[in-house]
């Protein structure tokens, strides 16, 4: 095996050892001290918190506000979002004081290339969200050693068995999963107690909120994930993976 050959393979095993030691100091630390900690740690390295500015969002919005008001915050306008949400996103970074705040956008020369009339949605969202999201994503957390997600173990799937600190596979990067083990309700518990502004689509009836073009109310009783890519056998756009293969349950960030 060459040396270039095996430099990934010392790389990722290095960093489950650190996500298993992680795992291991952080066992009994609740979500606000994770993350606190995590922004701090040497071991860690740089993070960047990854939000959809979504119904839950300001959530862990509020709490990096809290920890590090100068930790790097990625919102990914892909150009179909809800008029509301980017009004939101605008608010609620100054009222919480972030001071890092990066607006990615899909890539204008492949915008044209693949989606010169905005309507790629209709004929195959997996081919939109990775256009409008994964690769801006990938793009921009190319520089960073981790990124905070808001993923729970109760959304189930492959999160059920979800830690603190894991390992994105090919990426050579860390995740940090502070609300990992929240409960359901947790997150409407915290933005009441902390009298923090819910997104206005909530009271709406959405609540999960994506581009506008996928997403829709849901009714009363129905799964929060209903109204994302109504009528498709499909619940993420791709920028969570576990061995190559999309985590197809609850939020993303």
């Amino acid at each position: 095996m060459s040396l270039h050959s095996a430099l990934p393979d010392t790389r990722t095993s290095d960093l489950h050892r650190r996500a298993a030691a992680l795992n291991d100091a952080y066992r009994h630390h609740s979500a606000i001290a994770v993350l606190a900690r995590a922004l701090h740690d040497s071991d860690v390295g740089q993070l960047a918190l990854v939000s959809s500015f979504g119904a839950e969002s300001v959530v862990l919005l509020h709490m990096v506000a809290l920890a590090r008001r100068e930790t790097p915050v990625i919102f990914l306008e892909t150009g179909m979002l809800f008029t509301e949400t980017l009004v939101y996103q605008q608010e609620l970074a100054e009222r919480l004081g972030l001071r890092d705040m990066r607006i990615i956008r899909p890539d204008t020369a492949d915008l044209k290339a693949q989606d010169p009339a905005a309507t790629l949605n209709q004929t195959s969202t997996d081919a939109c969200c990775a256009l409008r999201k994964t690769a801006p994503l990938t793009r921009a957390l190319a520089c960073f050693d981790g990124w905070i997600t808001g993923r729970k173990r109760y959304q189930g799937g492959a999160r059920a068995t979800l830690e603190f600190f894991e390992v994105e596979e090919g990426a050579n990067r860390l995740k940090v999963n502070p609300l990992a083990h929240w409960q359901p309700g947790d997150a409407r518990t915290y933005i009441e107690e902390n009298r923090l502004p819910r997104h206005p689509l909530v009271a709406q009836g959405y609540p999960s909120i994506g581009c506008m073009p996928c997403t829709s109310p849901v009714a009363p009783g129905e799964d929060a994930r209903a109204g994302r890519w109504k009528g498709q056998d499909k619940s993420e756009c791709g920028i969570h993976m576990i061995n190559g293969k999309l985590v197809r349950q609850g939020e993303s960030a």
